[in-house]
């Protein structure tokens, strides 16, 4: 009881989600967590038809974290809703991450996943507007604003952006999702970055840059979610780095209401679970009945 909340209507047992990308479907790891026992499973991300994803080497660890440029590789939303959906809805709380290269493409998916089983849309905006010249959504207010109200537009179910860290000043991003409708901002997604072999004078990913993540990120993570929290009234998931239960109650301090493990999942799979174990013990070694206790609670 102590660790059950609630987030954008969504009764949660637990106010811990396995972040995108870092967690397949889900079905993956139930011989390693109690997948109900999360607040929900953030699955991998979903397009519109089918990505094969980027060529060459694709992950490299790197010091306290790991770069990655999978390229969005999935099976695309119609494979998704036939197949994969119908055998994970009555196993979890199911959040599907879409992605899209244009205002319609997110608008459209969030139609299409207007469906039961479904329980929210995470909108993934940190990839380019190809019909405004390659604008990053999530780097532009405006270009969010307009995905975030095409979603909205397009369905009943919960919507929450996931704000690229790539920027001057994230809370100006923030607020525009804010004010186009978003129900919760989740954040951050990874950093750019890049390696370079010095033996071969040649960069390690095959995309030459990636997305930085685990727990080198975390200090800026937890940063970025204490402004956003300033800015905005909707509710916060914080992810970045999260490797322990101290590392959550962090971003629960910073003022999120949630968190979402990533990166960490990859080298214990079974982490959320041990996540949530050790969050029930801290709190009740400081008295508090209920994670919500908890959240903004940062002494100036």
């Amino acid at each position: 009881m102590i660790l059950q909340t609630e987030l954008c209507g969504l009764k949660l047992n637990t106010p811990i989600f396995s972040a995108s990308g870092t967690f397949g479907f889900g079905e993956e790891f139930e011989n390693f967590v109690d997948l109900k026992r999360l607040g929900g499973v953030m699955v991998k991300c979903i397009t519109l038809k089918p990505r094969r994803g980027n060529d060459g080497v694709r992950i490299a660890e790197t010091p306290s974290g790991m770069l990655n440029c999978i390229g969005l590789e999935n099976p695309g939303v119609e494979t998704f809703l036939t197949k994969i959906l119908p055998r994970i809805k009555d196993k979890m709380t199911v959040v599907v991450n879409v992605s899209g290269s244009s205002v319609e493409d997110y608008g459209e998916l969030a139609k299409m996943l207007d469906v039961d089983g479904v329980k929210a849309i995470e909108l993934n905006i940190s990839c380019p507007n190809v019909k405004d010249g390659g604008i990053i959504f999530g780097t532009d207010e405006i270009q969010a604003a307009k995905v975030t109200s095409a979603a909205k537009k397009s369905t009943k179910k919960p919507v929450i952006v996931k704000l690229s860290p790539n920027v001057t000043d994230i809370t100006k991003i923030a607020r525009a999702c804010e004010s186009a409708g978003a129900d919760c901002l989740s954040l951050i997604n990874t950093l750019m970055g890049m390696e370079i072999n010095i033996n071969t004078w040649r960069a390690t990913l095959g995309n030459l840059t990636g997305g930085l993540s685990g727990g080198a990120i975390k200090p800026v993570a937890v940063r970025m979610v204490w402004q956003t929290a300033q800015a905005v009234k909707i509710p916060i998931i914080g992810m970045g780095g999260i490797r322990s239960a101290a590392d959550a109650v962090e971003f629960f301090l910073a003022g999120a209401s949630a968190v979402a493990v990533g990166t960490a999942n990859f080298l214990e799979p079974s982490i959320t679970m041990k996540i949530a174990d050790d969050l029930e013990i801290y709190l009740r070694g400081r008295g508090l009945k209920n994670i919500r206790e908890l959240i903004g609670k940062l002494k100036a």
